[in-house]
């Protein structure tokens, strides 16, 4: 049987309403206070749009009201559009305006958001008993949007990708029994709302009567110390964590007895960073996940071997990608649009998503099943046999999937999408800037950081990387920037992006 997002949370709310569903800074709630709480917020939503919503931003950080909150607008069978209140205040104007916002449920007890939506302000300890005659949940349609999501655009603006009730609804069905999820496992939620890998932190465990347990504001920094602490049973984070706490030394063997599973998604997983952690967890299975926002959360899987000695060998040092789920068909293409064993990774299914809120941006991300490259369709709904162009460069080796990088300017800082172009159009903005460009610089521990060179008159560094982060978020903003006479230049007249590097690095 498929079930919408919400139908996932009620179903368990309905058979372990006295566990405990959500573990937050401001105490433990059960899944019946959550649903509770939920219904409550709802009957406020569809109070204030007279009736139930279609799109709902929620601006709220990682506490209770935020997540009662995305369960409220999803029982309403709306889409939630979560906006993150520690983005600049552009960037989530930005967002609201792309995403046709019919109302914005906001933390009052945060800065109130100046966004073009109206906004219903929300103090939890001043909640009251609620308006009456208003209905609090609505069946949602499986191919309705459950949320969107915005990444980083090439072109300054940024992509709303959204995502279908049947492609979460598939997704789940996969991952709660391939995890042994249910009562009495404990998830981390190491993910901003924001970033797509929430939803399975969220869903998985709601899900499955299992309980959420969100981090503190500096338990990220100490990753062991917060696993022990909470005796988590499941880990899930971008695999950037592990290498801080190599940094920090604090990753010793054997200190995360109680965790079952590791999994890690959004960048690469290197062998060394899978090692340390294996050795810090000797009593959890280790999986390293792939996929785009665009094919829901994660679309491909690879269990590392319980002998190390059975572990795989990459040319580039990294942990395969694996295999996909089912339900999701891939394709290899080379640079001539046919099949190869090197090439773009394509994807298509139940979990691909249906195109992009804006429908212009779906030219050149999607190709036929021969391989040749499909248009946008008029109506704006792409056709469900297209294959998703992920960008993606992959390999086969040794029966599995290995991933090389990307075929475009499109990095991974933190696990986050960044479009050099957005950054480098938002350089361009700056008073003064005549010509920018964006660079990926691996430091010492292999992360990526992002530094940048620009030419113009008059032009202060410091003041160009405050400019920036006014509005971007932080992990799109420069860590510096290098005023040039001029870019480099190769030979068809194009930036020089090596020769660049090596102006900033002599």
């Amino acid at each position: 049987m498929e079930r919408t997002l919400y139908r996932w949370f009620a179903d368990s709310a309905a058979r372990h309403s006295d566990l405990v569903a959500l573990e937050t800074g401001d105490g433990r709630h059960t899944y019946a206070e959550l649903d509770a709480l939920s219904r409550r917020l709802a009957a406020e939503l569809a109070d204030a749009c007279g009736g139930p919503p279609s799109r709902v931003g929620l601006y709220a950080a990682r506490n209770l009201l935020a997540y009662a909150g995305y369960l409220a607008v999803q029982r309403l069978g709306a889409t939630v559009v979560p906006l993150n209140p520690a983005a600049p205040p552009a960037r989530n104007r930005a967002v609201a305006a792309a995403a046709g916002l019919d109302l914005v449920l906001a933390d009052a007890t945060l800065a109130p958001p100046v966004l073009p939506a109206a906004t219903l302000a929300v103090r939890l300890d001043r909640l009251g008993p609620g308006p009456r005659g208003v209905p609090d949940t609505v069946a949602a349609s499986l191919d309705a949007p459950a949320y969107v999501l915005f990444t980083s655009g090439s072109t300054g603006v940024p992509k709303g990708v959204p995502v279908r009730h049947r492609s979460v609804d598939a997704y789940l069905a996969h991952v709660v029994p391939r995890y042994g999820l249910g009562p009495g496992c404990r998830l981390s939620q190491t993910f901003d709302l924001t970033f797509d890998l929430s939803v399975f932190d969220m869903f998985a465990a709601w899900g499955s009567g299992a309980t959420l347990v969100v981090p503190g504001p500096y338990d990220l920094l100490k990753p062991v110390a917060f696993v022990a602490r909470e005796r988590l049973t499941h880990w899930f984070s971008v695999p950037s964590v592990v290498s801080l706490a190599m940094r920090l030394r604090r990753l010793a063997p054997g200190s995360m007895p109680s965790l079952r599973w590791s999994l890690f998604c959004g960048e690469p997983l290197t062998l060394r960073q899978a090692a340390a952690w294996a050795a810090a967890a000797p009593g959890s299975v280790l999986e390293n996940l792939y996929g785009p926002t665009e094919v829901t959360i994660s679309c491909t899987q690879y269990r590392l071997p319980a002998d190390r000695e059975r572990w795989p060998v990459t040319a580039n040092g990294t942990v395969p990608i694996g295999l996909p789920y089912p339900g999701v068909e891939h394709l290899v293409l080379d640079g001539d649009g046919r099949p190869a064993a090197e090439g773009e990774l394509c994807l298509r299914g139940v979990q691909r998503f249906p195109g992009y809120t804006d429908p212009e941006v779906n030219a050149g991300r999607f190709a036929r099943s021969d391989g040749s490259p499909a248009g946008p369709p008029p109506d704006g709904e792409v056709p469900p046999g297209l294959w998703y162009r992920t960008g993606d460069r992959v390999a086969w080796r040794d029966g599995l999937l290995v991933h090389l990088g990307r075929l475009d300017q499109q990095v991974k800082i933190s696990g986050h999408r960044v479009e050099l172009g957005e950054v480098e159009a938002a350089l361009r903005e700056q008073p003064g800037v005549h010509e920018a460009v964006v660079l990926a610089v691996p430091d010492a521990d292999g992360e990526l950081r992002l530094e940048a060179a620009c030419t113009g008159a008059g032009l202060d560094p410091p003041a160009l990387v405050r400019g920036v982060a006014a509005v971007l978020p932080g992990y799109m903003v420069p860590r510096s920037v290098t005023l040039l006479d001029a870019l480099p230049l190769n030979a068809n007249g194009k930036v020089d992006r090596r020769a660049t590097a090596a102006a900033l690095h002599p």
